[in-house]
């Protein structure tokens, strides 16, 4: 491939030592701060890879994370446009666990092994392949790869980008492990801190205290009453598990059993369905419980563990939709986990989640892709540029 007839366009590497590479830049993102590591070794190589491409590239800086970047690399310019995302950070691990050395590409039964080599370093490998045949070529919308940072712990990095209005395109499509099956719907995710803080006092005499654990006893069973109200106003077949849900995870409370509980944590999550809103599900429950807490006179605290993730949904007629059915025979679902595909949706962009390998190998020791993978998932890629940026 030339540039202009006469000199050799730089080609990235194949997609095994490019995957090697990415494999061995370690990118842990968690909220402890013992596991958590920077991803600009990771963005500055895919920078590297498509700048002989033709594509500008831009690190942007996440706020108020240190050594944490989003990459936005365009090739060719317009008002509409492909963007192919995904996430640099792979989730913590256990070396001990693993068969092989996590930062190794290793090959064996026909699957390539390493931590990321599904979630989802993989896809950056096969979607810059598609890629390099571009270079030179005349796009008649922009193709865009966006790259970004912390989504296995805060989506820091997609919130950021939300914030800036970048990037600016018509598509997009979010490289998560699919089975390269398109997903139009996630349920969110809310992960939330309720704590009352009453007296202590000795359990002979009641009066002496203000008992916090009975007044979280009866709060359970507002959030529970609450559960099955949602419950039965919202429901949506296209899940596995159609309802809302909302899990008591853990509770913390009292000292020893003849003092009165003086201060009881409860934490809980809960899985709302596309068309229900984050702050209006906070707000009925605040509603519920600050009239159980003044009655007993009990400080109430409630806020957020994390910031959440709202539900995700794509019409079903959506043309993105569409033409990914077309492309790989399968009709578009809905899955359980959750993605940045709410983000993107706030800058405009109509999205779909699309990509190879499996979510039951993610977060998992000895995470693989599958090579049956490969091939099928850079040929759909490359008739989606064709489609969105070429025609």
């Amino acid at each position: 491939m030339t540039a202009n007839g006469n000199n050799p366009v730089p080609q990235p590497p194949g997609i095994r030592d490019m995957l090697t590479r990415l494999i061995s830049l370690p990118s842990v993102s968690s909220a402890s701060p013992a596991w958590d590591q920077s991803n600009e070794a990771v963005v500055q190589t895919l920078a590297e890879w498509l700048r002989p491409l033709g594509f500008k590239t831009e690190l942007m800086p996440v706020p108020d994370s240190p050594g944490k970047f989003n990459l936005i690399a365009t090739l060719g310019s317009g008002p509409g446009g492909l963007v192919l995302s995904g996430h640099t950070d792979t989730v913590p691990y256990d070396d001990k666990r693993w068969q092989s050395d996590p930062f190794t590409l290793t090959e064996r039964d026909d699957r390539w092994y390493g931590l990321g080599t599904c979630d989802m370093k993989g896809f950056f490998a096969l979607a810059i392949d598609a890629m390099r045949d571009l270079a030179g070529q005349p796009l008649k919308q922009p193709l865009i790869l966006l790259a970004t940072a912390d989504e296995e712990s805060s989506m820091n990095g997609a919130r950021a980008l939300a914030e800036a209005g970048r990037p600016k395109g018509r598509y997009a499509v979010i490289g998560e492990p699919t089975g390269l099956k398109p997903i139009r719907m996630h349920k969110g995710i809310m992960m939330e801190r309720l704590v009352f803080q009453g007296q202590s006092g000795h359990s002979s005499n009641p009066a002496l205290g203000r008992n916090a654990l009975e007044g979280m006893h009866e709060a359970i069973g507002e959030l529970l009453a609450l559960r099955r109200q949602w419950q039965g106003r919202f429901q949506n077949p296209n899940f596995e598990v159609q309802v809302p849900t909302l899990n008591l995870g853990c509770i913390h409370g009292g000292d020893n059993p003849n003092r009165i509980c003086g201060r009881c944590e409860l934490h809980f999550d809960l899985r709302p369905l596309p068309g229900m809103q984050m702050d209006e599900l906070r707000q009925a429950i605040l509603d519920r419980l600050q009239p159980l807490a003044r009655q007993r006179e009990l400080q109430l605290e409630f806020s957020p563990l994390f910031d959440g993730v709202p539900p995700f949904e794509t019409a079903a007629d959506a043309e993105l939709v569409r033409v990914c059915e077309s492309l790989t025979g399968h009709r578009a679902e809905a899955v359980a986990f959750a993605t940045e595909a709410p983000w993107l949706q706030q800058l405009g962009l109509e999205t779909l989640v699309m990509g190879p390998g499996s979510i039951d190998q993610a977060h998992q020791p000895d995470e693989y892709l599958a090579l049956s993978q490969v091939a099928p998932t850079v040929t759909v890629l490359r008739k989606l540029i064709q489609r969105f940026c070429l025609e």
